[in-house]
């Protein structure tokens, strides 16, 4: 556990959190959105801090990255928790669990630890990935700054759901990020993933006016944002805000994998393949049909 570093203190022991684009009001014993942050005492609290909950090698195309530090490894770390609800999560179970059953890991981990881990694999990268990177964001800094002095790149697979606050204390140490766009329908983020659209769209535009590495990510669910107009929205938006060069990934739903959507049926190849046709016309230079 350890005191949050973007809050700011209310009258009567309440905080207002400024790690997410929630800016979650909390009271006095209560936690925020996230469950991983708690208001004791008229302080802010990351409970979550130093508690690996996953820890792993991968290869970076998994993130997916194909165009920062291609054919190498990443070491894959994450803390539980995440500012989302989404009903199609595939990671729920440590993403959601701290929100049901308190479990945020077992032991704290020194972020010197998860560095020297890197080195004794050689590895040139750290990615912040499987939750919310946001949610763990006191531990992800810490760990970005040492890694940073070692020479080894700092990635976040994220919801882009953050705070003006955050981006500009993370972005100094954050070389490369996936972005998820999950649909270009606001309430379609308000349904489905309990968030708002807007706010990702405004980091994202950040990430590329600091010249930091981003790919896109769009996980197509039948029926609620495999329109063609949301394919071509979200194509215009990466060519037009983004840039041609920015790859847009855009993947299969299963249901076997869902934390919610069980009814929901897999996402046929076709809509993959319609929506790898439109980011293309649109002038998109990389768009890539995953896990097909």
């Amino acid at each position: 556990m350890k005191e949050a570093l973007l809050y700011r203190k209310l009258d009567g022991k309440k905080v207002q959190c400024q790690n997410c684009a929630h800016y979650c009001l909390v009271l006095p014993g209560k936690r925020g959105i996230c469950g991983v942050r708690e208001n004791i005492d008229g302080k802010l609290y990351a409970l979550n801090y130093g508690k690996i909950i996953a820890c792993q090698i991968d290869p970076i195309e998994k993130k997916p990255l194909y165009h920062f530090l291609p054919r190498t490894y990443s070491l894959s770390i994450a803390a539980a928790g995440c500012n989302f609800a989404c009903q199609n999560c595939q990671n729920w179970q440590i993403s959601q669990t701290p929100k049901s059953k308190n479990s945020f890991g077992v032991k704290e981990t020194a972020p010197q630890t998860v560095v020297e881990l890197a080195l004794k694999n050689s590895l040139p990268s750290i990615s912040y990935t499987y939750t919310e990177p946001a949610i763990f964001s006191e531990y992800a800094l810490d760990v970005m700054k040492l890694a940073g002095i070692r020479g080894i790149k700092n990635v976040w697979v994220s919801n882009g759901f953050w705070s003006k606050e955050l981006f500009d204390m993370v972005s100094p140490y954050l070389d490369a990020a996936n972005i998820d766009l999950k649909s270009f329908d606001d309430d379609f983020y308000k349904k489905i993933c309990q968030g708002r659209l807007q706010p990702v769209l405004d980091i994202l535009k950040k990430l590329k006016k600091k010249k930091i590495w981003v790919e896109i990510t769009t996980l197509v669910l039948p029926g609620l944002n495999d329109q063609e107009k949301t394919f071509k929205e979200i194509a215009g938006f990466i060519k037009k805000e983004l840039g041609a060069e920015t790859p847009w990934h855009v993947s299969r739903f299963f249901n076997d994998v869902s934390w919610q959507l069980k009814d929901l049926p897999d996402t046929p190849t076709k809509t993959i393949e319609k929506a790898y046709q439109i980011g293309k016309k649109a002038g998109l230079k990389h768009v890539y049909a995953g896990n097909m």
